[in-house]
């Protein structure tokens, strides 16, 4: 009674899930932590003998990349195709969490109205204010897609050269600090993912509030096609040992009780629709349009949009 998981899910919260899980079942989480790059080759060098049941990772571009490989059996199960929507679901493998991808600016030097949108970043009014992570980063990557799938991979690389040319400083660090150097005054806007926002506004630091106090949040595209969202998600593996066992844990994941826990631990929101969520800092950002596209339509294209950004000077 076992089940054997390769996470590169790096949240220590994630430990009560598993704990959970056992407790409800009897079935005994074994489970290997590591850098998705390594637990995939891990897999593939494993082979047929390989222990593992599931492989979990966060963005669908990783996701995408491992079935591609052919590492995913097909996912069939009653209860994840009923509570899991469709457009967060592909035939092997389910998002069970979505962050949105959002524009965090400088209260005392932007107009919010001058950033409601993605393609607004590469306006050349922002000229030496845009702060980002690296292009090559997946979560870049998984937007660059959604823009492709929504606008053409033409449209998309006029954005990014935009976006390059008003670059405030070179991409380096983590979403964090894009939000930390909005609020120092070195850029006047970022994008982001949401639960770094959530987490420095639960936080009780003095920095960490003084941060939130400096900037404000926009959901960008709430005129057209809406937020972008990505996930985390799961596929069980074709050699897994304990396929059953591997079902039973992808059920929980959305079950009411692990959904919850997403908002609550780690500042994600639910796929389930019906879940409700108590997170304040989630409460606080207010309502918002998220992208509805299937993931299934735009997670293939983030090799394109590695190109794209590559060709623009998005490194």
């Amino acid at each position: 009674q076992v089940v054997n998981i390769y996470s590169a899910r790096h949240y220590s919260t994630d430990q009560a899930l598993y704990d959970n899980f056992t407790k409800e079942t009897g079935i005994v989480v074994r489970r290997i932590d590591g850098r998705e790059d390594e637990l995939v080759e891990r897999i593939r060098s494993e082979g047929a003998a390989s222990p593992a049941d599931i492989l979990i990772t966060v963005d669908a571009s990783r996701l995408f990349a491992a079935d591609r490989m052919g590492l995913f059996a097909p996912l069939q199960s009653a209860v994840l195709q009923s509570r899991v929507p469709a457009h967060l679901r592909t035939p092997n493998w389910i998002a069970f969490s979505t962050r949105a991808r959002v524009i965090v600016y400088d209260k005392a030097r932007v107009d919010r109205a001058a950033v409601s949108t993605y393609e607004s970043l590469a306006d050349p009014k922002l000229k030496g204010q845009v702060c980002v992570r690296s292009g090559a980063h997946p979560y870049n990557l998984s937007l660059g897609a959604a823009m492709i799938a929504h606008a053409g991979e033409a449209a998309t690389e006029q954005w990014a050269r935009g976006l390059v040319a008003n670059f405030a400083r070179a991409p380096k660090g983590g979403d964090t600090d894009q939000i930390k150097a909005v609020a120092a005054g070195e850029c006047g806007v970022a994008i982001v993912n949401s639960y770094y926002l959530a987490r420095l506004m639960r936080s009780r630091t003095p920095e960490d509030q003084k941060t939130m106090a400096a900037v404000g949040t926009v959901w960008p595209n709430q005129q057209s096609w809406g937020t972008h969202v990505n996930v985390s998600g799961a596929g069980i593996l074709k050699t897994a040992p304990n396929k059953a066992n591997a079902i039973r844990f992808l059920e929980y994941l959305a079950s009411d009780q692990a959904q919850v826990y997403f908002a609550d631990g780690n500042n994600e929101w639910p796929v389930v629709t019906t879940v409700k969520v108590q997170n304040p800092a989630l409460d606080a950002m207010g309502p918002w349009k998220a992208d509805a596209s299937p993931i299934e339509r735009w997670s293939p294209l983030t090799a394109d949009a590695q190109k794209v950004f590559d060709r623009a000077g998005w490194r």
